[in-house]
């Protein structure tokens, strides 16, 4: 029989709680659960809170079948929040908005990685962040794409922008951009100029195209989910990888030091320790005090 458990109530019907969702750790669908509640709850809400929600879902775990969900799945319950998001040649559909614990608690039910857009809902495509994500091409590692990270940094910093880093829970970072609202197209066009300007300063180390043959060895400085239909792992996330990796908040710090892939990669059972010692160190993305104005380009190299 499903234990019915009632959460900032709601009551709530959650299942097969023994489950094993990453065998190489034996993390139980419990667990994962008890790390979305207990653990992240708090800043993981800031970071989506108004944003339509995208779900990555592996029911089955790691080793299962994974599938992309934007529609709300089917039993949603009614007092979860959704609203409109336009779908491209299509009348806008509606995306679930999780923005309490009760929320947060039904989704990771369903056993999903979070996605979220650049924008909130009620101003699609009126980006309030910047997003670049750096993809390491074997054998480059993390560790080139903290070298990348750190050069992004300063050409931001001369613009008036500040970058906050967090890992992608793969095997590359992600660099958020706080911005005050400013169209998609406008975003994307800045972040791909700088992408190309990384390309041409730092040839040995960086590619901004998606081609495949042009990425051994390089980081693929991805520019492209700042457009408005793209998502991104949100923060804090767990990731459908063979441990229950993180999206997780580093400090630059850890960037500037990290000499070894493993050093940044985070668990679901040291995050606790994380936020102790840090605190939510994405909690400027979420005030307006933080916000830069996006230049119409990129400073003068």
């Amino acid at each position: 029989m499903t234990p019915i458990t009632e959460v900032a109530g709601r009551r709530l019907a959650l299942s097969n709680l023994d489950k094993v969702l990453y065998p190489a750790t034996g993390t139980t669908k419990g667990e994962v659960l008890h790390y979305y509640a207990a653990t992240v709850a708090e800043p993981l809400l800031a970071q989506l809170r108004d944003r339509p929600v995208s779900f990555l879902r592996y029911p089955d775990g790691v080793d299962g079948p994974r599938f992309f969900s934007k529609n709300p799945p089917p039993g949603t319950p009614s007092w979860v929040r959704t609203a409109p998001v336009p779908r491209r040649g299509d009348e806008p559909a509606g995306q679930v908005l999780v923005e309490d614990l009760a929320a947060l608690v039904w989704a990771a039910n369903l056993v999903v990685e979070f996605h979220t857009p650049q924008w909130r809902a009620g101003a699609p495509g009126l980006a309030d962040r910047m997003v670049f994500d750096l993809d390491p091409g074997e054998p480059a590692t993390v560790v080139e794409c903290c070298a990348v990270a750190c050069w992004l940094r300063g050409r931001l910093a001369a613009d008036g922008l500040r970058g906050y880093p967090k890992t992608s829970g793969s095997k590359g970072l992600h660099l958020l951009v706080p911005l005050e609202p400013t169209p998609a197209e406008r975003v994307s066009a800045y972040a791909r100029e700088l992408a190309v300007r990384a390309e041409r300063e730092l040839p040995e180390l960086v590619v901004h195209r998606m081609r495949r043959a042009l990425r051994p060895g390089k980081v693929f400085v991805d520019f492209s989910q700042n457009a408005a239909s793209k998502t991104t792992a949100t923060p804090y996330t767990l990731r459908a990888r063979p441990e229950p990796a993180v999206s997780a908040p580093v400090t630059w710090a850890e960037v500037e030091g990290c000499r070894s892939p493993g050093e940044l990669v985070v668990l679901a059972d040291g995050m606790a320790a994380r936020l102790a010692r840090y605190g939510d160190l994405l909690a400027p993305l979420a005030d307006p005090a933080s916000a830069g104005t996006l230049p119409d380009a990129p400073g003068p190299e």
